[in-house]
């Protein structure tokens, strides 16, 4: 067995482990993947852990939920909600000059208001799509997976 696969049964068995219900466990992944889309980079977990604790849903999930963002997928995913959303409502916008910021809090907060407003509201869209997505796959996933085990 690869390296990967072991990594994946591992990640599965805590997913799936636990006294948690379906229900929480999607919760969680959710929670993580709406903070991933609409938190900025560097603060997401400081988000999602808390309410994760709080809510008494899965914290594995609200974490692993916010990896939708990484420094690998920032540098696609910002450009892109920024440029929809700039687009839509402010006019013309060159989506490679995106691609080529640093995606740093830092140069965020230097943002115009409107492309600011973009890059948070194109966050926001972007959760809103995603976040029902995850948790019904989620749900559906642990429903299913625990009904194979047995």
């Amino acid at each position: 067995m690869s390296t990967l696969s072991i990594r994946w049964q591992q990640i599965k068995e805590k997913i799936l482990s636990g006294d948690l219900s379906p229900e929480r466990i999607a919760a969680g992944w959710a929670l993580g993947m709406f903070a991933g889309c609409a938190v900025p980079f560097g603060l997401q977990l400081a988000v999602t852990v808390p309410i994760a604790k709080f809510a008494k849903i899965s914290m594995v999930g609200a974490t692993v939920g916010t990896l939708i963002t990484n420094p690998v997928t920032i540098f696609f995913i910002y450009p892109a909600q920024t440029w929809a959303v700039y687009r839509l409502f402010f006019g013309q916008l060159d989506y490679n000059s995106l691609r080529s910021i640093e995606w740093t809090r830092e140069t965020v907060m230097s943002f115009s208001t409107q492309l600011m407003a973009s890059y948070f509201l194109g966050g926001l869209f972007l959760a809103f799509i995603l976040t029902p997505i995850t948790y019904f796959a989620v749900k559906r996933f642990v429903v299913f997976s625990r009904k194979l085990k047995g």
